[in-house]
């Protein structure tokens, strides 16, 4: 075999080496920045309640609402314009439902009442989570409380 077909062949032989080695070293990268990357935060439109509250609690206390109130979560929230490949069937980050605004309002009322009138031992606990005066207090299992 000739020396110049050893050589080219030798030469080929390092290119795809080096190809493959840099390759594998971009993968790597690559990887390894996908690893770190932070998740995409969730939209959140928390006005009272605090914004790192985590989803368990989230869900916790707006299914306690849901109860004392004997309505589901489009009381309060409405349906998206576009549903594109979404399971979930309700926009809850929008405030177009007027009820969502009164929600709050009701919660800002028991969070100060309980607060102000039931917090006797100075509890360490978020307002929040004081539950003297809740939404069944008034509302006994109804949308809306009774005017009697």
């Amino acid at each position: 075999m000739p020396l110049f077909v050893k050589r080219f062949r030798l030469s080929t032989m390092l290119h795809q080496k080096k190809i493959f080695a840099i390759g594998g070293l971009c993968l790597f990268v690559w990887l390894g920045v996908a690893a770190i990357k932070p998740p995409a935060q969730k939209i959140r439109n928390l006005k009272v309640l605090p914004q790192d509250i985590s989803d368990k609690r989230l869900d916790s206390i707006m299914q306690t609402y849901n109860k004392a109130l004997g309505v589901n979560c489009s009381f309060c929230h409405v349906k998206p314009r576009f549903n594109i490949g979404n399971r979930d069937s309700l926009d809850y980050v929008s405030d177009a439902e007027p009820m969502k605004e009164n929600a709050r309002k009701m919660m800002q009322m028991t969070i100060h009442l309980n607060k102000t009138y039931f917090n006797f031992e100075g509890n360490q606990q978020p307002d929040y989570l004081l539950k003297v005066v809740t939404c069944k207090t008034c509302h006994k299992g109804e949308p809306f409380p009774p005017e009697d």
